[in-house]
């Protein structure tokens, strides 16, 4: 398949969808839940079906912040990597593939638990007056290992250290 040459344009605006991707991972990672809203629209259109079941649906980034807020911040820790992406751009468009892989540590009374998924995302992104942003976002599973339900334990977690802080 022949590719055409990029220009230099095309390589700026890569590796500027790459920082805001890199944000993904890294605003989770480091619980900087400002720097993880910054790569998304107002409203963005997620499809995480192959994680939850769940359709894709339209939501607010900010409801959708705060849900991967509430979900991952009883972790002990979290390590999302993402690499290998292929970026698409079609003028002030792009689409981008990169694989990714998520791991997710819980100790619990002492004993190390650990839930990871492997697979890629598919992000729909758009040039805005703010740069790049993420106007959709699909993760695709194709493998995990671990218990899912160590997910509800970090929940719960957060749940009671927020109700905590906050009396």
């Amino acid at each position: 398949m022949a590719r055409k040459r990029p220009t230099a344009e095309d390589l700026i605006d890569r590796a500027e969808i790459n920082d805001v991707l890199m944000d993904y991972a890294i605003g989770i990672d480091s619980r900087d839940w400002a720097r993880y809203r910054a790569i998304f629209t107002d409203e963005v259109e997620l499809d995480f079906s192959s994680w939850s079941g769940n359709p894709a649906a339209p939501m607010a980034a900010e409801d959708w912040v705060a849900g991967v807020r509430n979900t991952l911040s009883g972790f002990d820790g979290t390590q999302h990597m993402l690499m290998n992406s292929v970026i698409e751009l079609d003028g002030d468009r792009a689409n981008v593939t990169l694989y990714m892989n998520a791991h997710h540590y819980l100790n619990i009374e002492g004993a190390h638990n650990m839930h990871s998924i492997g697979g890629y995302y598919t992000h729909r992104m758009i040039r805005t007056a703010n740069g790049w942003l993420s106007e959709a976002c699909k993760l695709t599973v194709t493998w995990e290992s671990g218990d899912r339900a160590l997910f509800a334990i970090a929940a719960d977690r957060w749940a009671a250290q927020s109700n905590t802080a906050g009396s």
